[in-house]
């Protein structure tokens, strides 16, 4: 089934009473549901035949009430249930974690979805997490509830996804997984007239109700992208999309400048499209100007200008940089995350130069001299066992270089006292009512010294 047969069905009186729209690629399947409910439902019915809801605030008992109930103005009815978790089983939590470990720095709000999701499927409750109540569940528990996982690395992310979680004032709901009931009352049909369409990240494909909606509805794949080629290739064809719709045009430039400050990506890109159409008025072509105007400085951009400021003592830009943090509301522990990930990179860097297996550098060293004599020997260099994204060597040329530059700015013992120093602030930001930011800028002050 794809989005265009579908659609073809609807304009032709056919309804499914159930559809699911699934797949990791959250842009799309808006945009389908978008295209759906259009179909389904006139905007001016919609005060009367329109229900839309998030997942995680789905009630069974609601829901079963709307669903088996008629319109009230006598015409089609539909429940959108957006972002549901009952397709998930416990085969999805190795996943889930992947995911929350991937999204913790950059997008915190996502990780803390994906954390309640992890808590509801594995059985453990929000009040195990709370305080140093994670720390009380044994490695045989943990193994028990999450298999194929041994939790080594938990101490890493639990503690920081909880503190965003309680931050944003999330708490896992602990009611029961309603699939069972679902899959009952999807098989036993709703009345003519209704339909539910769903949204959903991942699903278990041996699930009842996925079956159940497989037989006697429509299911909708939107598999992820799986590089960055296809990402942008999609990209442009829906931007191209967009763009026709209000006869509008991008110059390269600007197209380039835009995927430069969204990392091509599809929603954030779209969003910032739609703002690029208001802002150009009357003109059809969006220059690069107009992107530079109009789309903000990113949390990447942020990120880059916080840990190259460090990097180049620079305490102001350092500042600079920290404030736009704290005000695109990143949370501190993050920022935190981020400032330790750069001076462990520089620390490394400085044990890698003392080491003596690489030629002496400076300051001034040009990018293709070290692509060509000092980045060739770094290979196998790795410390046999060690995890591969923890080391300097195995990340980016480009970081490399960047950390082997600016390590020199430092003394050793100086780096070490700075690990030492960000555990200091980590424990202060979770046990006492210090300003997060004031203990950042504290700190951001004292490594950029002329002379720590």
């Amino acid at each position: 089934m794809t989005l265009e047969k579908i659609i073809a069905d609807l304009k032709k009186g056919k309804v499914a009473s159930c559809y699911l729209l699934y797949g990791e690629e959250d842009y799309l399947i808006g945009d389908a549901l978008e295209q759906i409910v259009n179909e389904l439902v006139p905007e001016s019915d919609r005060d009367f035949g329109l229900f839309l809801l998030d997942g995680d605030q789905a009630d069974f008992d609601w829901l079963k009430d709307h669903l088996l109930s008629p319109s009230l103005l006598g015409g089609r009815k539909v429940v959108v249930v957006k972002n549901t978790t009952i397709f998930q089983s416990r085969e999805n939590l190795v996943e889930l974690i992947r995911k929350i470990r991937d999204h913790l720095t950059e997008r915190p709000e996502k990780a803390a979805g994906y954390f309640l999701s992890f808590l509801k499927i594995s059985g453990f409750a929000w009040e195990d997490m709370l305080g140093e109540g994670w720390q009380k569940i044994t490695d045989e528990q943990w193994r028990k509830a999450v298999e194929n996982d041994a939790g080594d690395d938990r101490h890493q992310w639990l503690p920081r996804v909880i503190e965003v979680c309680e931050h944003m004032g999330l708490t896992a709901d602990g009611g029961a997984d309603s699939a069972g009931r679902f899959s009952e009352l999807l098989a036993q049909g709703l009345p003519a007239g209704n339909c539910l369409i769903l949204t959903a990240e991942a699903v278990d494909k041996r699930k009842k109700i996925f079956k159940v909606i497989e037989k006697s509805g429509v299911v909708l794949h939107f598999g992820e992208l799986k590089n960055e080629a296809a990402t942008k290739e999609k990209l442009k064809g829906e931007a191209q999309k967009l763009l026709g719709r209000y006869g509008k045009s991008l110059t390269p430039a600007a197209w380039m400048a835009l995927g430069k400050k969204t990392g091509f990506q599809l929603r954030p890109s779209l969003n910032e499209l739609l703002k690029l159409v208001s802002y150009s008025g009357e003109r059809a072509v969006i220059e690069e100007s107009d992107v530079e105007i109009v789309v903000g400085k990113t949390k990447e951009d942020s990120i880059f200008d916080l840990t190259t400021a460090l990097a180049e003592k620079n305490a102001p830009a350092a500042l600079t940089a920290l404030r736009a943090f704290m005000d695109q509301g990143t949370h501190h522990l993050m920022i935190l995350t981020m400032v330790g990930r750069e001076i462990r990179l520089l620390l490394q860097a400085s044990i890698l130069l003392r080491s003596g297996k690489i030629a002496k550098i400076n300051n001034n060293m040009d990018y293709g001299w070290f692509q060509k004599n000092i980045h060739p020997v770094l290979a196998g260099l790795a410390p046999q066992g060690a995890k591969k994204e923890d080391l300097l060597v195995n990340k980016h040329p480009f970081v490399i270089y960047n950390a082997l530059r600016h390590c020199g700015r430092f003394s050793y013992p100086d780096l070490v006292r700075f690990l030492d120093d960000l555990v200091d602030i980590d424990r202060a930001m979770k046990s006492s009512s210090t300003d997060p930011q004031l203990l950042l800028e504290r700190f951001l002050i004292n490594a950029c010294a002329k002379a720590s």
